[in-house]
């Protein structure tokens, strides 16, 4: 089992018990959209989920007794531009570290897989910068930057 660098208590816990199962594998296509619409995210054809978890550069997932209960990939060309995505914790799982172990495991892979010059990349959502600050990501817009920007194909 993975030890994180640093020790949040129940982090602890979570890695030494037998019942939570970390592993840098991608999730089903029926876990993947489980998870998302536990935490109120749209659904997905599974095509296109089944493309995506397919060309992602990275995957760590939390088990609970066998279900999947977080998630968390990096997509990206593997070269200048990474993007950290669906990092998700099951509401009922939330507020115990599994986030924090979730990064770790992915900020371990970007040290190793991102060369000086690349960009990494997230789209927080709405109250969770301040988990991602403690990471080095910054808010857009600043002094230097101008404001992120998305669009959603429908």
């Amino acid at each position: 089992m993975i030890t994180p660098k640093q020790s949040f208590g129940f982090i602890e816990a979570v890695v030494k018990n037998n019942d939570y199962c970390l592993q840098l594998e991608s999730p089903s296509i029926e876990e993947f959209s489980q998870l998302r619409a536990a935490i109120g995210w749209d659904a997905v054809d599974s095509e296109v989920i089944q493309l995506s978890l397919k060309n992602s550069l990275f995957h760590v997932t939390i088990r609970y007794q066998s279900e999947l209960v977080a998630m968390g990939r990096v997509v990206g060309d593997c070269a200048m531009y990474f993007y950290i995505q669906d990092v998700v914790v099951e509401p009922k799982y939330q507020n115990l570290g599994l986030g924090t172990l979730l990064m770790e495991q992915i900020e371990k892979y970007l040290i190793n897989a991102a060369r000086k010059g690349a960009t990494v990349g997230l789209l927080a959502a709405k109250g969770k910068e301040e988990f991602y600050a403690r990471y080095g990501y910054i808010c857009r817009p600043n002094i230097a930057l101008g404001n992120g920007m998305c669009k959603f194909v429908t």
